[in-house]
């Protein structure tokens, strides 16, 4: 068997050309040569174990229209999957055994997808990179001395390099469009509520849905199957919610390609420090789409960029302190970026989360303006390149130091903080080879045209067809 995609697999399945068992052993033969030198794939079953649930599977499933019926799946280690651990990354849970599935977990399985392990997270899953003391650290498949992103890094790094087909994802600041940039990917978060999650009980009233799972997949027809699957409402997520069409069989067309009128918002005016290379990268892709009729202008929103970042800090500390001091975490327990995320969320007031929502809603609107005149917002996925696996974050970018650890990432905030659906796309590669990814946002609730117009723009670039070399 060779490399192919979700829906290619799930083809010569239907034609009886591979059988599910062959599918298994092409999988597990490629995390065994691979993953020891990626770390993606962590918690790994036995494979005989594996086979038996496939048996079982193969005898109770009733088939539906969209299925996975044996498609190997690895889920990321902060999502529960009944008997097998949760970690978060994080030694003290190692033997942290999930007695249930989560809510996606459960669709997919329903669907016939068989799990066979766990893909890598940061600790806690906070942070563009994917290393925790449990594990240690995810490589790139474009080059395996660089980071893959994070948080979903583990998921990204195994869709490359052909350990599994998709994945799943969590994406709260940008830890699925990260790790898809990273490793030419296509990285999708929705409209929260649009796949649903049991959601915190200690979650604060006041504070918008900042987090979300999300799908990452080599192209787009990929993850609009899989999104068909895991998307819809469930009375235990009072936020879920209906579309009123299909991901997998949503198309945009010649001539609404030639009508589609996207924002390019650059780095706000130079808010934002970004990577020239990348900036460029984005703008040759946005000229070619230009060339294929497609209208593209700069905008520059009217709201002040720095409210932006700092109702993003007052909200995500909130939200997160509100989580984690739950697990009541000791000393040597805490890493940076928890550690700072506890300190600001323990002194944030009612009235700083006031003020915080109050900026919120002058972004809104400013953005919701600009939506009048365009379907989509384009703006990087990421500041800088890939870089070193062995550093926790960048210090400087364009030789201006990041006072915290938020700064190299606030370009993916935008969308977090506002609920819109965006969706990380390739575009090309840096002079070293490693992959650079934009950012394509939606209206609220318009996830189905987004994920249609990605299609037609793979179909335009073909990027998912280059493959990292040493992976083939």
């Amino acid at each position: 068997m060779e490399r192919h995609s979700l829906k290619q697999i799930i083809k010569l399945l239907s034609a009886r050309k591979i059988s599910e068992e062959e599918l298994l052993r092409y999988y597990y033969s490629r995390i065994e040569k691979y993953n020891p030198t990626l770390n993606a794939v962590v918690s790994l079953r036995n494979i005989d174990q594996v086979f038996e649930d496939l048996d079982a599977l193969k005898h109770s499933f009733s088939g539906k229209k969209r299925n996975l019926l044996g498609i190997p799946l690895a889920i990321k280690d902060l999502i529960d999957v009944a008997g097998l651990p949760t970690t978060y990354g994080v030694p003290k849970y190692k033997k942290n055994i999930a007695k249930k599935n989560s809510l996606i977990v459960e669709r997919l399985i329903d669907s016939g997808a068989v799990i066979i392990g766990k893909t890598n997270t940061p600790e806690w899953g906070l942070g563009s990179q994917t290393f925790n003391r449990l594990f240690g650290t995810t490589a790139n498949p474009y080059d395996t001395s660089k980071t893959s992103g994070g948080s979903s890094g583990g998921a990204a790094a195994a869709i490359a390099a052909d350990l599994i087909p998709v994945a799943d994802g969590s994406d709260m600041m940008g830890s699925c469009r990260n790790p898809a940039a990273y490793c030419n990917l296509y990285g999708f978060r929705p409209t929260p509520g649009l796949i649903p999650e049991e959601r915190s009980k200690t979650r604060h009233k006041k504070l918008p849905i900042l987090s979300t799972l999300g799908i990452l997949a080599k192209n787009p027809e990929d993850l609009a199957y899989s999104l068909d699957i895991v998307s819809g409402a469930h009375r235990s997520d009072p936020f879920s919610f209906d579309l009123n069409s299909s991901f997998d069989d949503s198309h945009i067309c010649d001539d609404i390609m030639k009508k589609t009128k996207i924002g390019w918002l650059d780095n706000f005016d130079g808010y934002y420090q970004v990577e020239e290379e990348i900036r460029n990268q984005c703008k040759l892709t946005l000229t070619a789409l230009a060339q294929n009729k497609v209208v593209v202008e700069e905008v520059k929103p009217t709201a002040n960029p720095h409210y932006l970042s700092e109702s993003w800090k007052t909200l995500r500390s909130k939200s997160l302190y509100d989580e984690l001091v739950n697990y009541k975490l000791s000393a040597d327990e805490k890493i940076l970026s928890i550690d700072w995320e506890i300190r600001n969320g323990r002194v944030i007031k009612e009235e700083d989360i006031d003020e915080a929502l109050l900026w919120r809603s002058l972004w809104d609107k400013d953005i919701n303006s600009i939506f009048k005149k365009y379907d989509y917002l384009a703006l990087p996925s990421t500041q800088v390149h890939p870089f070193n696996k062995d550093i926790p974050s960048p210090t400087a970018i364009n030789g201006d130091q990041m006072e915290t650890y938020h700064q190299w990432m606030d370009i993916v905030v935008l969308a977090s903080i506002l609920g819109l659906p965006t969706i990380s796309v390739p575009v090309g590669f840096s002079r070293e080879g490693l992959p650079v990814g934009m950012q394509l946002i939606g209206k609220r609730k318009s996830d189905t045209n987004l994920v249609a117009f990605a299609k037609k723009y793979e179909s335009i670039f073909n990027f998912s067809e280059i493959i990292p070399k040493d992976f083939k």
